[in-house]
């Protein structure tokens, strides 16, 4: 297990206490018990950390680095959180109530992404564009400065990665508030890249409440980009504060993902890719697979096998390492229990549950993994997101049926198809509205490479892959007459 970081920001490569002197505490979601605090921080906080970035941007030596060498600073970073990966994966396992072998495998992502934005650094560029004779035009492409970054608490680590990575790879100087519920491996990789050789001021971390530090962060003047990951609420307020002051903003909002199921799947094959993509982080992704439309003739025999395997699940302590750990804090307990009891009381019906495992500790957050059908099309569990282990299953009659019904949503991130007939999927992957969209397969292992965002209410912009490096940087257009 790492040791737990100190109660303190992380600023121009120093630790520092909040301005305020208070503390927040830090719950393990296992046993429900506080086992650490953090900073509370707020806007002087924040003011200090964003003038910090950008005196490393404007004046400072992160402004004129080359970009190989940006590059191999982010080699450097990516093979620390390597060497650090079993104490990272011990804080996010405690800090966040992931199992062990989810914990790891985030670790090993967040590295993965800083790797590849650095093989990036020197091989972004801009281009010649023909013109008019006697004259040569060609575009930069430049950062935007100081970025600031929103992370949730369902995945700091990976979200830490895909955002601030693509951000130092184009060349930002960064300010990151973490979500007040999940700051540890934060605050601990923002220390590895000190110790790395990273300048002064490139990448500060604030920690605090969203009303607070985080409202102060999408306000603050000196700040040139957002990048927000959370709930479709707190992301509007984002944009509208960014908008005051025309500062863009890149938004990932949450989904309701499909798993539409013909009657030609493989069963065999989705079976435990259908489970998973509703368990993975005990329901708490974006991208979650939380609804199975399923073909009428294949319903039943689906739905049987579906059941068996979520009786089978078991819930318990991160440490037990089993298919689920527990929801992060009791307030979303509570959150998906009234969604789920509103469900019964308009008639959807429990089909399967998963059970508590022994010694699991009475204090934990815990929710049973559940697989309901018999919903409306409109009930708010058909359409809205749940954010914990519930997978929603509705019959359709055709294609036409399973498209209409993938799309009665507000959400639009990601979906699926299961087909052996090739022209069917591509014309329900044209037809379903959504950022991305898989066939016979579904998060292809988490993809670092593929760009990732969505339509409606899921936000706009996108991530991870070679796109994120043109929402943090910005085009400028050189015209010069040579004759």
């Amino acid at each position: 297990m790492a040791s737990i970081p100190s109660a303190h920001h992380f600023i121009g490569n120093q630790l520092r206490a909040s301005t305020s002197g208070e503390t927040i505490p830090v719950i393990d979601p296992s046993d429900g018990l506080p086992f650490a605090a953090l900073a509370r921080g707020g806007a002087a906080d924040i003011d200090l950390a964003v003038r910090t970035a950008r005196a490393a941007f404007d004046t400072g030596a992160w402004g004129r680095i080359a970009t190989v060498d940006r590059g191999r600073l982010l080699t450097k970073l990516a093979n620390a959180i390597i060497s650090h990966h079993d104490a990272l994966a011990g804080l996010e396992m405690r800090d966040c109530g992931k199992p062990v072998k989810q914990a790891k495998a985030d670790a090993t992502a967040c590295a993965r992404y800083f790797e590849y934005y650095a093989g990036a650094c020197d091989k972004f560029h801009g281009e010649t564009i023909p013109y008019t004779p006697g004259f040569s035009v060609m575009t930069w492409r430049e950062p935007h400065g100081v970025t600031g970054h929103i992370i949730p608490w369902n995945y700091p680590m990976q979200i830490f990665g895909r955002s601030v990575g693509a951000a130092l790879a184009a060349g930002n100087a960064c300010v990151v508030k973490p979500a007040e519920d999940a700051c540890l491996s934060v605050l601990y990789i923002a220390k590895l890249a000190a110790e790395v050789g990273f300048p002064e001021g490139v990448l500060n971390v604030v920690t605090g409440l969203g009303l607070e530090a985080g409202a102060a962060l999408a306000s603050h003047p000196g700040i040139d980009h957002i990048s927000f990951t959370g709930s479709p609420a707190t992301g509007a307020c984002v944009a509208q504060t960014a908008a005051r002051r025309h500062c863009p903003v890149t938004l990932e909002l949450g989904g309701k993902g499909a798993q539409i199921v013909f009657d030609d799947a493989d069963f065999e094959a989705g079976l435990p890719v259908w489970v998973n993509a509703i368990i993975q982080n005990a329901g708490q992704t974006c991208s979650a697979g939380s609804r199975i439309l399923i073909q009428k003739k294949s319903y039943a025999k689906v739905m049987a096998a579906l059941a068996d395997r979520f009786s089978a699940l078991k819930v318990g302590a991160a440490s037990k390492d089993l298919d689920l750990g527990p929801i992060i804090r009791k307030t979303q307990l509570a959150r998906i229990q009234a969604m789920l009891a509103h469900g019964h009381e308009t008639g959807a019906r429990t089909v399967a549950q998963g059970t508590i495992a022994r010694g699991t500790p009475k204090g934990g957050f815990y929710q049973l993994p559940t697989l309901l059908d018999k919903i409306p099309a409109a009930q708010k569990l058909a359409c809205d997101e749940v954010f914990g282990p519930v997978l929603v299953a509705l019959p359709f009659a055709d294609e036409a049926d399973a498209i209409a019904l993938a799309n009665n949503t507000v959400f639009g991130l990601t979906n699926a198809v299961w087909t052996t007939n090739g022209a069917r999927a591509l014309r329900v992957a044209r037809g379903v509205r959504t950022g991305q969209f898989y066939v016979n397969n579904y998060g292809a292992g988490g993809g670092v490479e593929l760009p990732f965002g969505g339509v409606k209410s899921s936000g706009h912009g996108r991530e991870k892959g070679f796109e994120a490096l043109y929402g943090f940087t910005q085009l400028k257009t050189i015209i010069t007459k040579y004759d």
